[in-house]
């Protein structure tokens, strides 16, 4: 099992996005994934169908509560769900003087069954707080998507410097895997000159699939649907596809 921090402090750069439609991507694929939605926004949670998870993330945080126990089936083939809800805001305040609090999260994704799923996305909240740093000291890899945009080079640099704190002082195995180029057009040139910005300065971390800026992908939010289900035909939905391609052909669990 691979545990993956999807994150990046920057709002708006597909994180949930890609959480989301790169699970159902590998789902397709007949991969078994969990989707852990550590955002109290809950975006990841209503895209696959769960109204409200009520207290269930935060007990995992402050009464030691079972993980396996808040897991979902979704209708999406391959992927089940821990939902999050609003009730995980209160997480950090709760935690502050906690000692050890970011590994709470690690110990608690070590108590899930092994063998059941073969991937594991933590879909962090578009910060670097308790609940990302957790998701970073529980994770095996870190996947980053950013948006083709000019400001992608310098939301990175923070990101960067924490994964490697969390790496020095908390987890030495994480790896910044994978970064993702997202709301790439194709009509104008500054995507194409944000991707080889990226690909100067990261080299083979930025991987060579990219996701367009599709009105589908928006509209799927919407359905509670996956864009491999809503428009199984779309550019988003072969752009996820060869998104999970491509991770599976770097890393097979």
């Amino acid at each position: 099992m691979r545990t993956w921090a999807v994150t990046n402090q920057k709002g708006g750069s597909c994180k949930t996005t890609t959480a989301v439609n790169l699970a159902a991507a590998l789902g397709e694929k007949g991969r078994r994934v969990l989707v852990v939605d550590l955002d109290p926004q809950a975006s990841a949670s209503s895209w696959l169908g769960a109204k409200d998870g009520d207290r269930g993330l935060l007990e995992v945080f402050t009464e030691n509560g079972n993980l396996s126990d808040l897991v979902r089936e979704t209708d999406v083939p391959g992927v089940e769900l821990v939902p999050s809800s609003t009730w995980l805001v209160g997480a950090e305040k709760v935690l502050a003087a906690e000692p050890g609090a970011e590994t709470l999260l690690r110990r608690a994704l070590h108590r899930l069954p092994r063998g059941r799923w073969d991937f594991v996305f933590l879909d962090c909240p578009p910060s670097l707080g308790l609940l990302a740093v957790s998701a970073l000291v529980a994770a095996d890899e870190v996947l980053v998507p950013v948006e083709a945009s000019s400001m992608a080079l310098g939301g990175l640099a923070s990101l960067v410097q924490t994964v490697e704190r969390v790496r020095e002082r908390l987890n030495p195995g994480l790896e910044l895997a994978s970064i993702l180029v997202c709301r790439v057009d194709s009509r104008t040139r500054l995507s194409e000159d944000v991707v080889a910005r990226l690909r100067d300065h990261f080299g083979k971390k930025v991987l060579r699939a990219t996701v367009h800026e599709t009105v589908r992908l928006r509209e799927a939010w919407s359905f509670s649907k996956p864009v491999t289900m809503y428009a199984p035909r779309s550019r988003g939905a072969e752009d996820y596809r060869s998104v999970a391609a491509e991770l599976l052909k770097r890393r097979t669990p």
